[in-house]
């Protein structure tokens, strides 16, 4: 048989806001009688056909042309485009400028025909004519010392080194400044006290290795107990439950 428990109040849960079906606030049916009710307007259906049979009066149903004035038709000019006629043939037709060939007109003097012009190859030079052209002169530089009739100004040549005997090279083997070692001022002057650096010194210690945090297990302790401490998961109490309540003298 199945084990009935006492029935808990607290237990039981009512329904939500969203299960109450309040009366509405608007419109005139069904309306919130605790709440004030404004006027109510409706929307009449279209009327049969029998009404426009009783009431003949006409709705805005003419058309009124825009040029009809309470004066009468206005008098304004109107135009219209209308597409191009074509030409008939019996009508007599203008000819254009381009119509006319005046190159093609018999000669009216003593010419048998109008001038025509030709353009022909370059001609030849005569033989017998020496003159020689203006490209064929040649005037002499300006640039050097052989103007013959030009005064000219100093020049200088740049020659390449020379293998043996030349400035380039130092038979004499002599040598330069580099080649000289500096001379340390301690030996003609008085020495300055010195000082050097030395590596870092390792401290004293001792070769045994210890043992970090993680190789401990207190957990595991059963010296001084029967066996290790074990923990374990209990149950859910009810939340009905009353609290101890207990009172605390001061």
């Amino acid at each position: 048989m199945e084990k009935k428990y006492p029935v808990i109040a607290g237990r039981e849960r009512g329904p939500g806001p969203g299960r109450y079906g309040l009366p509405p606030t608007i419109g005139f049916m069904g309306h919130d009688f605790t709440k004030p009710t404004s006027p109510a307007y409706t929307f009449h259906g279209r009327m049969s056909d029998t009404m426009y049979c009783v009431d003949s009066s006409p709705g805005p149903q003419y058309h009124v042309d825009a040029k009809i004035t309470r004066f009468g038709r206005d008098g304004t000019p109107a135009y219209s485009m209308l597409g191009r006629v074509k030409a008939q043939k019996e009508l007599f037709q203008t000819p254009g400028p381009g119509a006319y060939s005046p190159e093609k007109t018999p000669p009216c003097n003593l010419q048998r025909r109008p001038p025509s012009y030709t353009m022909g190859s370059r001609t030849h030079y005569r033989s017998v004519d020496p003159v020689p052209a203006p490209n064929k002169y040649c005037l002499p530089p300006l640039m050097g010392p052989q103007v013959p009739n030009k005064q000219a100004s100093a020049s200088y040549t740049m020659s390449g080194s020379y293998s043996s005997g030349g400035p380039s090279v130092d038979l004499a083997q002599t040598p330069g400044p580099c080649r000289y070692n500096s001379t340390d001022p301690s030996v003609y002057l008085p020495r300055q006290p010195a000082f050097s650096m030395l590596g870092r010194h390792g401290l004293p210690k001792d070769a045994t290795k210890k043992p970090g945090p993680g190789t401990y297990n207190p957990e595991r302790v059963t010296v001084d107990k029967a066996r290790a401490p074990a923990f374990s998961l209990g149950i859910r109490h009810s939340e009905f439950v009353t609290p101890l309540v207990v009172n605390v003298s001061d």
